[in-house]
């Protein structure tokens, strides 16, 4: 029976808390609808580029977007087939995540699979387990780093893990570990011939969400790992001898990484309760110089209109001096002074 080995360390109990507090603070901080929608894309944008840049995709960040928006980008067509799939795969665990009594199957783990490959893969290994014995080589010098477990074992090993995840409630194993559990053995298990990174990751990802830590589909964990893929693997591979306490360690710190910086982001752009009553309960779409000017504003403390020109170096003065208009029609901004030495500044 599957029985994962680590230790509770004090990194990993400083990693959770933080976690805890920071989710804690972005599910309550007021947020205008248009934001909220722009921080859902920006993490989709960046869990799909950088989920698959780690493995080898040549797509910069601009052209995976591009990508998703259906514009033509030149480039192989593999690099585009990977970002379509994965943004496809994010919202299938994200309608997934929603659903009442998700468990976790193979079923479910072979159609992620399924999605991750599609058009890259031969149908007859699409959502099929690997029946051939693979390693992991270092791509540099050519190493055997890692041999997972021979084709015959995989259906089993996957059984008992799944039985595991299926099994193991929230009270007893917090859901960040058990999150970074899944991602850690289903690389180990390596169950398919190719896409297991992946799989891995999205994985991770839904049971993080289905533990009820979605900070409201800002955040990319995939970021953090592709910054240093190297440190990534390592910690991967450290955690195929048995003992997963480092790895834990990793992973929870960089999901801590993650949630600071949405909650930083957040905060910057919805500073207190007062800004939401000043709302009046209404929506406002703001456009996108009118939330740099409030970014601006909240950096800062005012804006005046000699900074006009270094903000927007190609409009004038009176089309920013318009959004500043409409921004105090909407009771977000007041006007301190009658002169063009005249401040503005944020309500509250």
């Amino acid at each position: 029976m599957f029985s994962p080995q680590f230790q509770i360390t004090n990194k990993i109990l400083k990693n959770i808390s933080t976690i805890e507090a920071v989710e804690e603070v972005i599910k309550h901080a007021p947020i205008l609808p248009l934001w909220e929608k722009e921080f859902r894309e920006d993490a989709i944008v960046r869990s799909v580029h950088h989920g698959t840049h780690i493995e080898g995709n040549k797509l910069e960040k601009d052209e995976a977007h591009d990508v998703l928006r259906g514009k033509e980008v030149m480039a192989r067509a593999r690099d585009v087939q990977e970002v379509i799939n994965y943004r496809t795969v994010i919202d299938f665990i994200d309608q997934e995540s929603k659903k009442k009594n998700t468990q976790i199957t193979e079923q479910l783990i072979h159609h992620i699979h399924d999605i991750v490959v599609k058009n890259i893969l031969e149908h007859s290994q699409s959502g099929k387990y690997r029946t051939k014995q693979v390693v992991i080589k270092n791509s540099e010098t050519g190493e055997v780093t890692f041999k997972p477990p021979v084709p015959l074992e995989v259906p089993y090993l996957m059984k008992e893990f799944i039985a595991w995840t299926n099994n193991i409630s929230d009270d007893e194993l917090h859901p960040i570990l058990k999150a970074g559990i899944a991602h850690h053995e289903l690389v180990r298990i390596h169950p398919y011939i190719d896409g297991n990174g992946r799989v891995a990751r999205v994985l991770a990802t839904l049971v993080l969400l289905m533990g009820g830590y979605d900070i409201r589909r800002f955040f990319s964990l995939e970021e953090y790992y592709d910054k240093d893929a190297i440190a990534y693997y390592e910690n991967l591979q450290r955690a195929t001898l048995g003992d997963m306490t480092t790895w834990l360690e990793y992973f929870t710190f960089g999901a801590s990484v993650e949630f600071v910086r949405v909650k930083d982001k957040i905060l910057r752009l919805s500073r207190d309760a007062k800004m939401k009553e000043n709302f009046g309960g209404k929506q406002i779409f703001l456009t996108d110089r009118q939330i740099k000017l409030i970014e601006y504003m909240q950096d800062i403390g005012y804006i005046q209109n000699k900074a006009f020109s270094e903000l927007f170096p190609d409009l004038s003065e009176d089309s920013v001096l318009r959004d500043l208009k409409e921004l105090m029609k909407n009771k977000l901004v007041k006007k301190i002074g009658k002169t063009k030495a005249a401040r503005y500044v944020l309500t509250g």
